[in-house]
């Protein structure tokens, strides 16, 4: 890459929320947290709504709503300040996609990918009933989606993975073993994002921070800091010089009390 050209390149602010349904997060000072950061791009996983159940018209932004079969389930939502040359729903497979998990922009230069991944398992009859489905079939056909893209140029795609890839990633390691989001099987299809031409942008600039993206609403898991970190940027190896202030913007005790979500937002800069 040449250097050089890093004095005409402008800066890109992203952003990444699961806001766990955006009727109740608009209810919380979703637009005022948004108008506040005032990022160029707003990728949002679990909308939990179809566009025309919710009264959204935010300035300057340019909405893409991929909104799952399943009513009040999934979804993702792009919000974007730049201009957007093509647009992508889903990942071009019919299992995968009518849940509305993926939204795909090209910037011109750059891919953006919004991603919501399956949760290997909530039913505590059954608490990892699509393990085999998310590590077998989703993050296999997600990462050949992913590296099909790649070919033509960067990507940086973020969201919830539903996964902490390291013990660091997690305040109780042991405890939480083999459950849904710290499974090996979870952990190791993870890590073959990582090996094929991504990083975990967060981690690779901060190898002994601990920050954490999702707290259980039980047992004052947010008042105590027990948390995951389970959203991520993952990005294209060639750009990760490019990419900086990476931070998770809302931690405790931020919004104690009044969470708008029980995810924080994650955010980079990308001078692209």
């Amino acid at each position: 890459m040449n250097y050089n050209i890093l004095y005409f390149l402008k800066t890109m602010k992203i952003i990444s929320w699961n806001v766990n349904g955006i009727r109740a997060c608009l209810k919380k000072g979703f637009e005022e947290f948004l108008y506040h950061h005032s990022p160029d791009i707003m990728c949002i996983q679990e909308t939990k709504a179809d566009q025309g159940q919710v009264d959204l018209y935010i300035k300057k932004y340019e909405m893409f709503w991929n909104s799952a079969e399943r009513k009040g389930y999934s979804g993702t939502l792009v919000l974007s300040k730049k201009k957007v040359q093509e647009v992508k729903y889903g990942i071009g497979i019919e299992k995968h996609d009518n849940e509305g998990r993926v939204i795909t922009i090209d910037l011109g230069n750059i891919f953006v990918v919004n991603v919501y991944v399956p949760n290997s398992g909530s039913d505590r009859k059954e608490p990892l009933k699509r393990l085999d489905y998310r590590t077998q079939e989703w993050d296999v056909d997600f990462l050949k989606y992913l590296k099909t893209l790649a070919i033509k140029k960067p990507v940086i795609a973020c969201g919830d993975f539903n996964v902490a890839h390291q013990e660091i990633d997690i305040a109780n390691p042991a405890s939480n073993r083999g459950n849904s989001g710290f499974t090996d099987e979870e952990r190791e299809s993870f890590s073959n994002f990582l090996s094929e031409g991504f990083v975990d942008v967060f981690r690779e600039k901060n190898s002994t921070s601990r920050p954490y993206t999702w707290w259980s609403y039980m047992s004052s898991a947010y008042k105590n800091n027990t948390g995951w970190r389970i959203d991520y940027f993952l990005a294209s190896k060639s750009i990760l010089p490019l990419i900086h202030n990476e931070e998770v913007l809302i931690s405790p005790p931020d919004d104690l009390g009044a969470r708008k979500s029980d995810h924080s937002p994650i955010k980079i800069e990308v001078d692209i």
